[in-house]
């Protein structure tokens, strides 16, 4: 079945760069956080709440919604960033990120409205996503699962057993998206475990795969309007992106992996995704 319309007349290159302007805010105000990994994936991030996501502020448990799982937790403040842009709940809930008492913690959680799964360490994302996938099947259900790994995630075994067990069970209506920025905690990922051949090892699983650029708005969303890519088999997006994208000083460190934002930063940062002067 093909999902979507062709490309929308949303600004999704806008909608990310406001994702990234608050997420520079939340971990200046909450003194850390893992800002290369939000802002390397702010794009993918933007065009599945801009256009493609069913998901409503208004009904957040609507049983018809699309699930949304992002198992590269630690980058939780963007997703907080467009759910917040979306109405799901108050903007001025941003500012009290990664703080004492405050409404959003640091790796993202469900008791956040409009986010349905905790996660933090890697490997339990796309696990828990082909459950929900399942589920749906078993209930005759025609919402889709997104989940969004960081190339980490892959390092995981748990995730090659949910790779095998969606290929083995047809799940056409789950789509899994990497963002493949190549740089981990603590090294590039040719220094810590290389994946390439990646996405001939993940097409002899039996997914069907599409790489494309991360940042590539149009390119993401018309890549994600056409699922499943293959009937019976489960989507598989490689989206090849920058850690720290917009960031210059920030762009394809290691040490961007976690990083505390002071105002210098900040004010340099803001200028250069245009939103300071």
């Amino acid at each position: 079945m093909v999902y979507g319309n062709g490309l929308s007349q949303y600004n999704h290159a806008a909608f990310a760069q406001k994702i990234r302007g608050h997420c520079l805010r939340m971990t200046h105000g909450g003194k850390s956080g893992h800002i290369g990994s939000m802002l390397s994936m702010a794009d993918i991030i933007a065009v599945l709440y801009g256009s493609i996501l069913n998901v409503s502020a208004d009904q957040p448990k609507c049983d018809t919604r699309d699930r949304f799982i992002l198992s590269k937790g630690h980058g939780g403040a963007a997703v907080y960033a467009a759910l917040a842009e979306k109405g799901f709940f108050p903007k001025d809930w941003l500012s009290t990120y990664y703080k004492d008492a405050g409404k959003l913690s640091g790796h993202i959680s469900h008791h956040v409205p409009g986010v349905e799964f905790s996660t933090g360490s890697l490997g339990h994302g796309l696990p828990v996503a082909a459950g929900m996938a399942l589920a749906a099947r078993h209930a005759n259900k025609k919402h889709r699962i997104f989940c969004v790994m960081s190339d980490g995630d892959i390092d995981e075994g748990s995730t090659w057993e949910a790779i095998m067990f969606a290929a083995q069970h047809r799940m056409d209506n789950l789509v899994a998206i990497v963002d493949y920025n190549r740089i981990q905690a603590l090294g590039k990922m040719e220094d810590v475990i290389e994946l390439e051949p990646f996405a001939d090892k993940i097409r002899a699983f039996g997914w069907a795969v599409k790489e494309i650029n991360g940042h590539d708005c149009n390119q993401i969303e018309e890549t994600l309007s056409y699922i499943p890519f293959e009937s019976g088999k489960p989507s598989f997006v490689i989206a090849k992106t920058i850690k720290g994208k917009g960031v210059s000083f920030l762009e394809n460190t290691v040490s961007c992996h976690y990083h505390a934002i002071t105002q210098t930063d900040l004010e340099k940062g803001l200028r250069q995704i245009g939103e300071l002067a």
